[in-house]
């Protein structure tokens, strides 16, 4: 079976490096899905569930604030701003900073607090959802 190689790295150092069958990973503009001999590709990743198919079908998952992904035929980067595995994701941490987000947006009055409150709400649900993904994964 074909495999793709795939990096993850983020500030704090390489958070995953394997090969793959499939990458799933959140383009700003939607989720994009990675098969070996995938087209070249650089594009944003917004925050969200970074999942990798291994050969034995098993999947990984990897939470990521955002950053950047490049593809070339047999190789996928991804630059994340902040990473975590899928066991280092707390549900409950990840509800109580959706719903300060939440709080934060209801009191934001001026324009930049507004934008900033809505990429932070943005932000926790990503989370929660990764948080509640693994969770039904276990």
């Amino acid at each position: 079976m074909a495999t793709i190689r795939i990096d993850i790295v983020s500030a704090e150092g390489e958070i995953h490096s394997g090969d793959a069958t499939m990458v799933f990973a959140p383009a700003k503009m939607g989720e994009v899905g990675i098969a070996p001999r995938h087209a070249p590709l650089l594009t944003a990743l917004g925050p969200g569930e970074v999942r990798i198919q291994d050969a034995d079908g098993k999947e990984k998952s990897i939470y990521i604030t955002g950053g950047l992904l490049e593809v070339q035929p047999h190789c996928v980067t991804i630059l994340a701003d902040t990473a975590l595995r899928g066991d280092q994701l707390d549900e409950a941490a990840a509800l109580a900073a959706q719903q300060e987000a939440e709080e934060a947006l209801k009191g934001a009055s001026e324009e930049t607090d507004v934008a900033r409150a809505q990429a932070e709400l943005i932000e926790a649900r990503a989370r929660y959802r990764a948080a509640q993904n693994l969770k039904g994964k276990k």
